[in-house]
């Protein structure tokens, strides 16, 4: 078991393009790339909505990080990314052998997508296996790392 891996970055925008057309964009919320590992499951990807979702990182009127995505009506842009598997503790190269295959990657991205919609936030998505570019404007700077397996 891996974990699905996450890196949550608190954004005033996100939008994500495949060769010049947009496929997802958002405005203040939440950019989470999302990997996912060997072995993970439907536990894992409940786990990880949860606490996407109800992550108090927004200001709350006192300045402090007390409120969730949910509770300032944010949206979330939600992007693939397996190089988060990446393994580079030798050599200079990544291996990426930890990361699940695509067809488990796919089908567990798209319940991820599904269950943060089931909290009622808008979600909106990259392009699964396409080279992707990613614009933001990072709203902290604010970024989180998060793991299934409680690792981070």
């Amino acid at each position: 078991m891996t974990g699905i891996r996450a890196v949550v970055q608190r954004v005033k925008r996100a939008r994500v393009t495949v060769e010049g057309q947009e496929v997802g964009a958002i405005g203040p919320g939440l950019l989470v790339f999302l990997g996912v590992g060997q072995g993970d499951d439907g536990d894992d990807v409940a786990y990880l909505a949860d606490k996407v979702a109800n992550l108090r990182i927004f200001a709350d009127n006192e300045g402090k990080m007390n409120l969730s995505v949910r509770d300032v009506g944010g949206e979330v842009l939600a992007v693939s990314q397996f190089t988060l598997y990446g393994d580079c503790r030798k050599g200079r190269r990544p291996s990426f052998t930890a990361a699940a295959p695509p067809e488990l990657a796919r089908e567990l991205y798209r319940q991820f997508v599904a269950a943060l919609a089931a909290y009622g936030i808008r979600v909106a998505t990259g392009q699964f296996q396409a080279d992707m570019l990613v614009a933001l404007e990072n709203d902290g700077p604010v970024t989180m790392l998060l793991d299934s397996e409680r690792l981070f």
